[in-house]
C-alpha cells in the first residue's frame, strides 16, 4: 500500500467560492500547498485578487447570490479550463435579529446564498465536473455547512441555522444523484473558526475555547486538513457525508445534568 500520495492534489483543478477570507481562504491555501491549481471567487474583487496573489491562486471575482451570478462564474471559469476536479461551495451569509422583528430580507438573503446558490452553481458546473470525473478518480463537490445546522445555538440567526440544516440534507440528496456521474458530494460542518462571520471566535477566542471540549478554537490547518482529505484520493470512498470539525462541541459535549 502506497500512502505517500493520498493527500496530494497535483494535477487537480479546484474552485472555492467565498475564497478570499475565512474558511474559504484556509481551504484554498491548503489546496495550493498540496499542488492543486486553485481558483478563488468572492463578491469583493479587491479582496479576491489580493488573496489570490498572496496564496498563489487565480482570482475570479463574482457574486454568486443569484442564479445568473452562478452561471456567470461558470462561464468565467470555462475561459480558463474545460475541467473541474473540485468545487467547494463556501460562500455564505448570516443574519441575526430578534424573532419579533426578523425581516423577509434577512431570510431571503441567507437562504438564497446558503442553499440555492450551492445547488445552482453545482448545476452550472456539472458539465465541467463530469469532464474531470471517473470511477477511478471521482470529481468532488464539498459544501461548507455548519454545526449550527446540527444543533441549536443561542443566537437568533433563524435563517442561517435553517439554511445550514437544509444544506446538510441537500448534500445527501445531491450526492445520491451525482455519484452516478462519478462526482462525490460531501460537506464540512465547521465549529468555531476565527472569521468575519464568526466574530466571537475571532475576537474572543479564549472565551469561546472554554466551551469547546478540545479546549481551543479551530486553526487554519484544521479546516484545510478536512477539506484536503475529502478532495484528495484519501476521501474517494466518502459520499454524502458531513464531517464535523468543531473540537467536539456537537458530538463530545456532555452539557448540563438535569438529575436532582
Amino acid at each position: 500500500m502506497d500512502t505517500s500520495s493520498l493527500f496530494r492534489l497535483d494535477g487537480r483543478t479546484a474552485l472555492i467560492t467565498g475564497g478570499s477570507r475565512g474558511i474559504g481562504r484556509m481551504i484554498a491555501a491548503g489546496f495550493v500547498a498540496q499542488g492543486a491549481r486553485v481558483f478563488v471567487s468572492a463578491r469583493k474583487a479587491d479582496q479576491c485578487i489580493a488573496t489570490a496573489e498572496e496564496i498563489g491562486a487565480t482570482a475570479l471575482p463574482q457574486d454568486v447570490s443569484t442564479i445568473e451570478g452562478c452561471r456567470a462564474l461558470a462561464d468565467r471559469l470555462a475561459s480558463h479550463t474545460d475541467r473541474l476536479d473540485i468545487l467547494v461551495n463556501n460562500a455564505g451569509a448570516a443574519w441575526g435579529q430578534a424573532f419579533e422583528d426578523f425581516p423577509e430580507s434577512g431570510w431571503d438573503k441567507v437562504m438564497d446564498l446558503n442553499v440555492k446558490s450551492p445547488f445552482f452553481l453545482t448545476q452550472a458546473l456539472h458539465p465541467m465536473l463530469k469532464a474531470a470525473a471517473s470511477r477511478a478518480r471521482p470529481a468532488k463537490v464539498i459544501n461548507i455547512t455548519s454545526i449550527d445546522g446540527q444543533r441549536v445555538n443561542p443566537w437568533e440567526t433563524y435563517s442561517y441555522q435553517a439554511s445550514k440544516a437544509a444544506l446538510i440534507h441537500l448534500t445527501r440528496r445531491m450526492a445520491a444523484r451525482l455519484v452516478m456521474d462519478a462526482i462525490h458530494v460531501t460537506s464540512i460542518a465547521p465549529g468555531a473558526f476565527a472569521s468575519e462571520m464568526n466574530k466571537a471566535a475571532r475576537d474572543h477566542g479564549d472565551g469561546v475555547a472554554k466551551q469547546i471540549p478540545a479546549g481551543r478554537i479551530g486553526a487554519d490547518e484544521d479546516m484545510a486538513a478536512a477539506a484536503i482529505y475529502l478532495a484528495a484520493r484519501a476521501g474517494d470512498y466518502v459520499v454524502g457525508e458531513t464531517i464535523t470539525v468543531d473540537g467536539g462541541l456537537v458530538n463530545a459535549s456532555m452539557g448540563g445534568s438535569i438529575d436532582g
